[in-house]
């Protein structure tokens, strides 16, 4: 491939929120891999899930049983259909015509996330996206790479987090040591030392507790800027049990997600005195907190923490990281030319990139992994 042709891959995804389906339309310059990639965003959208398939993402993600096999194979083919509409509606957008782009990466929905050495530790570790790429590829027109995770989970790796290795290609400096922060519905570090191995690993609840305990309370699907949480306070108490969760303490390699983290979860440490805005100013501090204490703990030296993913809109979040991390710059990665809404989206047209290619998507640093894989199934057209 000539370093002067660029590529146009459209990556898709929705997260622990399932607050709806990030897409972004990708163009790469430079071959899969070089050192000398780019990429740059050239349309990105949120498609909004339909409320009633939106509450059955969320039971399903906190450990709510599917009723039966046929249910799950309606379900995957469902959200096929609105993953492969999404695609086609920022298309549509775009002005851009389906057989000009390579590929979709699909990362789809995940249900569930079992990883080995996670909460749930088992002999047989899985984890479950759904949404059937056959579908999403039948209705687009366009060959989709899909099942990011199964691989690196059959290495013995978390599966998670991904993206590093992209965070790495593109925020990586020679000159400070660096980290990467998504806050998603969980929060991920990627860890970039201006020299020395990237790592990367979850740290805990971010968007998906606050959410869920703002929709409870207030009927809004998530905290705009922080508003329900600043007119609470952070019940000391109630975070020092909170904070006692016994995978805060599990070292990296390691993931998460609703499975253990979930209204149940934080019910299960209330003393029924607690007033609701004094929990979302708590939930916020805990975010904060094992954000500062896993920075602390694994790459002290940060200088500059570059912040992605839908907390970012949080200002009262963005500012306790801030307290929370004295003397490192804690800064959107817009600042950066990465438009911190679908920098994950963008993550997986790069991992379908590296997927055509027969390139490495993982990094076993970050994952566990017994070694680089290359991720992903691809669906012809």
């Amino acid at each position: 491939m000539s370093t002067s042709t660029p590529d146009l891959f459209l990556g898709l995804i929705s997260g622990t929120s399932a607050d709806g389906i990030d897409a972004a339309l990708v163009r790469f310059h430079g071959p899969a891999g070089g050192e000398d990639t780019r990429c740059e965003l050239v349309r990105g959208h949120t498609f909004a899930w339909p409320e009633d398939l939106r509450a059955q993402l969320i039971a399903l993600g906190q450990g709510a049983a599917i009723d039966s096999i046929d249910a799950l194979g309606t379900l995957d083919v469902r959200l096929a259909e609105h993953f492969a509409g999404a695609a086609q509606g920022l298309l549509a957008m775009a002005d851009v015509p389906a057989e000009a782009v390579r590929a979709i990466g699909s990362h789809g929905q995940t249900v569930r996330h079992r990883p080995a050495g996670a909460a749930f530790d088992g002999a047989f570790p899985f984890t479950l996206q759904l949404g059937d790429a056959h579908v999403i590829a039948e209705l687009t027109g366009i060959a989709t790479v899909a099942d990011f995770r199964r691989r690196d989970v059959a290495a013995g790796g978390h599966g998670a987090p991904l993206l590093p290795a992209l965070h790495h290609a593109l925020l990586h400096a020679a000159d400070e040591d660096r980290a990467v922060l998504n806050l998603g519905g969980i929060a991920n570090f990627t860890l970039l030392p201006a020299n020395g191995p990237v790592r990367g690993f979850d740290t805990g609840p971010a968007n998906a507790l606050m959410d869920a305990w703002c929709l409870r309370h207030t009927g809004r699907d998530f905290d705009a800027d922080g508003a329900f949480a600043r007119r609470g306070r952070c019940d000391q108490a109630l975070l020092g049990r909170l904070l006692e969760e016994p995978w805060f303490a599990l070292p990296p390699p390691k993931s998460t997600g609703r499975e253990v983290f979930h209204l149940d979860w934080v019910a299960a440490r209330l003393t029924g005195a607690e007033s609701p805005a004094d929990v979302q100013a708590t939930l916020l501090e805990l975010t904060a907190r094992t954000v500062a204490g896993a920075l602390r703990a694994h790459q002290p030296q940060t200088r500059r923490v570059l912040v992605c993913g839908g907390g970012v809109h949080n200002a009262a979040l963005m500012q306790a990281l801030a307290a929370n991390l004295p003397g490192m710059l804690v800064e959107s990665t817009a600042a950066h030319g990465l438009d911190p809404d679908f920098v994950e989206a963008m993550g997986f047209a790069w991992l379908a990139r590296q997927c055509l290619a027969g390139l490495p998507g993982n990094l076993p640093s970050v994952s566990g992994a017994r070694g680089p894989r290359v991720l992903g199934v691809v669906h012809p057209a």
